[in-house]
């Protein structure tokens, strides 16, 4: 990797300035949605309603449909991909980059969850029975598995039907990725091939290292690969070496980045922000401390299956929030000055507003409130 010593250090608060300009974190932006979504590479969305949060924070005037209409009009794809969950794509992204992390959506059918159901099934005639049951049509998820349980007598149906969508690249319909759900009870899917209007493409690493970087750099390969899901990307790296700046960061790791992506200032002021459950900034490197300190960390690590929407303050997290029906309640893990609370208290009423207003997100029967607890 050659001397590091004579690398440009860069202190973990420059990290989390260029981290949060590449982001859009710091000032609202004016581009369409979609080409946010393609600064992003993928907006990780299980829960329906979090990408639409993430957009918000980020763009200026967002609206909710402005998002749904991507996915009517199939310009974004909601499928499984990078860290083997579910993430909003644009449509050519998602061609080269579902097949690029295909390794680790492989891998969990070695898992005891799926092992157990599908131990002796023939996976490529249940590969090939998914993709004829999908021909021409898209089926709710338990559909799919009841179909499924027809032709493999004794299987559990819903793990047919996902391990289907782990074995085939398969789309969500675009009322799966509708504002106001906040559960994904009902999933709908179809071919990819057939929702995108052409096949997926071969792997492409390098071009995954690079748009990560664009969107997370400097980072070192074991944020890229923490990030991806996959690993051996330090070969790819290797090999790119030559086009990529080269830094270390505070305990001497070797940092790599686009040459011409600008660094941002150090002092540069960042505004409260809030965050959804699984935002790309919260889970973009190995080591987040650029963004969440260790402690912070472990506090929403019981809580990471369902995810911990947090807000930020100067840059870095500093609690968390939550929706009770139009009340939104903030859990600060640190003490706010007052013009910290009063500008966490504005962004929040702001959010407040922009949740209220798609509709069927929250009950009614309370005056919309933000509270901020002790």
């Amino acid at each position: 990797m050659g001397d590091d010593s004579r690398m440009t250090k860069l202190s973990r608060r420059e990290l989390n300035r260029t981290l949060l300009v590449r982001q859009k974190l710091v000032e609202r932006v004016g581009m369409p949605p979609l080409e946010l979504v393609r600064q992003l590479v993928a907006v990780q969305g299980q829960e329906p309603n979090w990408p639409y949060v993430g957009l918000w924070s980020r763009l200026v005037n967002f609206r909710h449909d402005d998002l749904a209409a991507l996915l009517r009009d199939r310009s974004l794809v909601r499928s499984t991909m990078i860290r083997r969950t579910v993430h909003l794509a644009d449509a050519a992204d998602y061609r080269w980059l579902r097949p690029t992390v295909q390794p680790v959506v492989d891998a969990a059918l070695k898992a005891p969850y799926f092992r157990a159901e599908i131990d002796g099934v023939d996976l490529a005639a249940l590969a090939a029975a998914g993709r004829e049951l999908l021909a021409g049509r898209q089926l709710r998820r338990r559909e799919l598995g009841e179909l499924l349980a027809r032709r493999f007598p004794g299987r559990h149906p819903r793990r047919l039907a996902e391990t289907v969508e782990l074995l085939v690249p398969l789309t969500h319909g675009p009322e799966t990725g509708a504002w106001g759900r906040w559960r994904n009870r009902h999933v709908t899917v179809g071919s990819a091939e057939e929702w995108t209007g052409a096949p997926t493409a071969v792997p492409q690493p390098a071009t995954l290292v690079l748009r990560y970087l664009a969107a997370f750099g400097p980072a070192t390969v074991a944020d890229m690969q923490a990030w991806a899901g996959v690993t051996r990307l330090a070969e790819v790296v290797d090999d790119m070496r030559s086009r990529l700046r080269v830094f270390t960061d505070d305990e001497h790791r070797v940092l790599f980045d686009l040459p011409e992506a600008p660094l941002a200032e150090p002092e540069l002021p960042a505004p409260v922000r809030f965050l959804p459950a699984f935002d790309n900034v919260l889970l973009g490197h190995k080591d987040r401390r650029r963004i969440i300190s260790e402690d912070d960390r472990k506090r929403t690590a019981k809580e990471a299956s369902a995810g911990v929407p947090v807000y930020l303050v100067d840059g870095f997290a500093h609690g968390r929030w939550s929706l009770d029906g139009a009340t939104l309640r903030i859990v600060p893990w640190h003490p706010l000055s007052a013009a910290d609370e009063a500008a966490v208290r504005a962004e929040a009423e702001d959010l407040l507003r922009f949740v209220l207003a798609g509709g069927d997100a929250t009950p009614a029967g309370h005056d919309p409130q933000v509270v901020v607890d002790g």
